[in-house]
């Protein structure tokens, strides 16, 4: 994912040193590891983010995992599954956000 500049975009005029830090070393070091794909650490993210009610990270997340493989029927699986362990209100407010990032896409 070498140059990948959302973070710069995204918070780069107020925190640089939070954008060169998501750009560089979160997208461009730890995604590109060879330890689990890109598709699988898109599961493992939209999970924490669930888990947290990090809605706000999510919407991103959920679209950016369909963009690494992952269909839209398992990340709603997938957040079904994490109801029963995270609590109702997190599920429900994660498959808010994936409704607004799939028709988004």
């Amino acid at each position: 994912m070498t140059g990948w500049t959302g973070g710069q975009r995204s918070v780069g005029d107020i925190a640089p040193a939070l954008a060169h830090y998501t750009d560089a070393v979160l997208f461009d070091e730890v995604w590109a590891r060879p330890e689990l794909s890109p598709r699988d650490r898109s599961l493992v993210t939209v999970s924490a983010l669930v888990t947290l009610g990090a809605v706000d990270q999510l919407e991103f997340h959920l679209g950016f995992a369909r963009d690494n493989g992952v269909t839209e029927e398992e990340l709603v699986e997938a957040i079904t599954h994490l109801a029963f362990y995270v609590g109702w209100p997190r599920a429900m407010g994660a498959i808010a956000a994936a409704r607004k990032a799939f028709a988004a896409c």
